[in-house]
């Protein structure tokens, strides 16, 4: 199974932004550059990249179509993106602006039979799914919403396993707990994933900081990595995780 690297750039008002654990008023900024640092992912030998849009994510209606298909354009990235997505209209407007694949997060959890329906008519290479998850009290993964703002009642377990039966390819996990956090990925979790929806591709996401947590996604079976703060602040070199 091939692996892939996905250099992330979230968007919050038009910067480049990390949030620690997904939390709106912790905001580290790195500047405006957006076409440039998605430029440079390709300098560098990337194909893919992942790019959110935190504005819509929190408050819905993505509005990162231009920014798109200007980086799809000209870099000639295929970009992963999502944000905000709560309709059809939404799925077919990111598409049409160049995204290879569209990430339908919150809705997918509200409205599983919506995201079905389009992960049906657009096909599986071309919707991925995105599981946000933080742990309970009790053990349990549970999936916040709405920007990480509300939790909802359902687990990412039965969610996971839902959405391979509906012939789902592509899932995104992040450990909410990892993310922006520099403790690196929850591989744990990944492992616990890959047991229950063997079928399922998994990206993992929230605290990749170096060469080894890259490898260690890798070997615990997963199918890609989303690579964010370690890359912004230098502390990862994105040639060296693509040859790892």
């Amino acid at each position: 199974m091939s692996f892939v690297v996905y250099p992330a750039l979230d968007i919050r008002g038009g910067r480049v932004v990390r949030l620690a654990q997904g939390d709106y008023t912790r905001e580290t900024r790195y500047g405006e550059d957006v076409l440039e640092r998605a430029q440079a992912f390709a300098d560098d030998g990337a194909q893919w990249m992942h790019l959110v849009d935190l504005d819509a994510a929190k408050a819905g209606g993505y509005t990162l179509l231009d920014r798109l298909h200007e980086i799809a354009s000209r870099t000639g990235l295929q970009v992963q993106t999502g944000g905000g997505v709560r309709s059809r209209d939404d799925v077919r407007r990111i598409l049409d602006a160049g995204a290879a694949r569209v990430v339908i997060g919150s809705l997918a959890v509200r409205e599983p039979e919506s995201a079905i329906a389009w992960l049906h008519e657009f096909g599986p290479d071309r919707i991925t799914v995105a599981l946000d998850t933080r742990q309970d009290e009790q053990g349990v993964w549970r999936l916040p919403v709405h920007g990480w703002t509300e939790t909802a009642a359902q687990t990412l377990d039965g969610f996971a396993v839902r959405y391979a039966d509906a012939g789902l390819r592509h899932l995104l996990c992040t450990d909410i707990s990892r993310d922006g956090m520099m403790a690196g990925p929850n591989l744990q979790l990944y492992a616990h994933l890959r047991q229950r929806a063997p079928a399922l591709s998994i990206q993992a996401s929230g605290g990749v900081r170096d060469l080894a947590d890259v490898g260690g996604a890798r070997a615990t079976g997963c199918a890609g990595a989303i690579l964010g703060r370690a890359l912004l602040e230098g502390k990862l070199v994105l040639r060296e995780a693509l040859a790892c």
